[in-house]
């Protein structure tokens, strides 16, 4: 299995050359990591000492924010290299200044591994949830690299448990320890013999706290609002859209809306603002000429922006949960509003408890979506009540990344 596996990840970057000769994106993939090598080699010297941590996606990345910036203010004098696979994350925060080399993560070759390693020459490694790659882990381990995953999520469908899995099973020793967000991974990973794992949690629940924390305000937003009732639809897909604009369009309270779509090229957003019949405008098209408290609807269409515009909610609707995926219900839940998304949540952790403790309100139709607001406009008690539940929710669940730190200043502390 270990020959085929390495036969198919050769493969697999032949192919994704040519591919990406016809496809924008396959090209960020390819084109990206060539750079990283390069970008490595110039930031980090022989002898500095590296802190690495590697996220598949802008999702894996808010998991291991808190962990990564708890641990540079720790360890100062560390480098911190921080590795994407995907162009989805990569391209978003390439710019960042949250370690001092953010870079794709070459594909998962021996000689991949052997370059990578040999200019990286990380003294810790952690990956984040799913990302399991057995060069890497295997070269980790040669080099006695302390190698750790956190908040792991482990399904009975996934390859280690399957009769045929034993070559990802053995691929799992390779880590020093990994720490699960709950307890049916911790008893899956007992289960095939592994018991170097901890229930530690989810390390979201403690990025999502520290957002009420943060600098939340945003003067487009208090011009906008005017202290009136306001409705914000973040990360929307079309599916999501129709249900929004149709309430928007028959809607006869003093509501504000505004609607942060997860597709944002120009088509799109003139489509929705062409179907709104009230007085709407998006925010690339702000300027000092326009008042915004003569408008009722606003789009968003611009990254980076979410997260604080959330706090300006009295109700927010999730999306993602009629199409492809629900998107992250914790950002708004944690300023302590109901939460609304689509019919589509199960495997989102997270999305499943709310549900059922009725802090996120789960919908299936526009009458349903009309109902709820109607209801969280006409009754604060109730909407105050159902809010809470987010609150305490997230307050309970958070903890993990203190937990993880306890464990990786012992391995980083004894080698200074």
């Amino acid at each position: 299995m270990y020959i085929l596996y390495n036969l198919i990840a050769i493969s697999t970057s032949a192919i994704l050359k040519v591919l990406a000769l016809a496809n924008s994106k396959l090209s960020l993939f390819v084109k990206g990591r060539r750079e990283s090598l390069p970008k490595i080699k110039q930031s980090i010297a022989k002898e500095d000492k590296v802190i690495w941590i590697h996220a598949a996606s802008l999702g894996e990345y808010e998991q291991g924010l808190p962990v990564l910036e708890k641990l540079k203010l720790l360890y100062p004098h560390y480098k911190t290299l921080l590795t994407f696979f995907s162009p989805s994350g990569y391209e978003v925060k390439k710019n960042s200044k949250v370690a001092d080399v953010i870079c794709y993560l070459p594909l998962d070759t021996k000689s991949n591994v052997s370059a990578f390693l040999d200019i990286a020459h990380p003294d810790i490694a952690i990956f984040i949830k799913y990302e399991i790659w057995p060069n890497y882990l295997v070269a980790l381990n040669k080099r006695n690299t302390p190698t750790f995953l956190i908040s792991a999520i482990f399904k009975k469908n996934q390859i280690f448990f399957k009769s045929y899995g034993g070559f990802m099973r053995k691929t799992l020793n390779n880590f020093t320890h990994i720490f699960v967000q709950n307890k049916k991974s911790h008893s899956l990973l007992n289960s095939i013999g592994f018991n170097k794992v901890t229930i530690a949690g989810d390390t979201r629940f403690d990025r999502v706290s520290e957002i009420i924390d943060q600098h939340n305000e945003l003067n487009f937003m208090e011009n906008f609002k005017q202290n009136q009732f306001c409705f914000i639809a973040g990360s929307t897909w079309p599916e999501d859209e129709r249900l929004i604009i149709n309430y928007i369009n028959q809607c006869n309270y003093p509501i504000k809306f505004v609607l942060a779509p997860h597709t944002m090229k120009s088509n799109h957003i003139q489509e929705i603002i062409q179907s709104i019949e009230k007085p709407v405008v998006s925010y690339t098209d702000l300027n000092e000429n326009i008042n915004l408290a003569d408008y009722e609807v606003i789009i968003i269409d611009t990254i980076g922006l979410l997260t604080k515009i959330y706090s300006y909610a009295e109700i927010a609707y999730v999306g993602g949960g009629f199409a492809t995926g629900l998107h992250n219900t914790l950002e708004p839940a944690v300023f302590g509003i109901p939460v609304i998304i689509g019919p589509k949540f199960e495997g989102f952790a997270e999305a499943e408890e709310l549900v059922q403790l009725g802090g996120v309100i789960s919908i299936n139709s526009s009458e349903e979506l009309q109902h709820n607001i109607d209801t969280f406009f006409s009754q604060q008690q109730k909407r105050q009540q159902t809010g809470q539940i987010n609150t305490k929710f997230i307050k309970e669940k958070a903890g993990a990344t203190q937990q993880i730190l306890n464990t990786l200043n012992s391995v980083l502390s004894s080698k200074n």
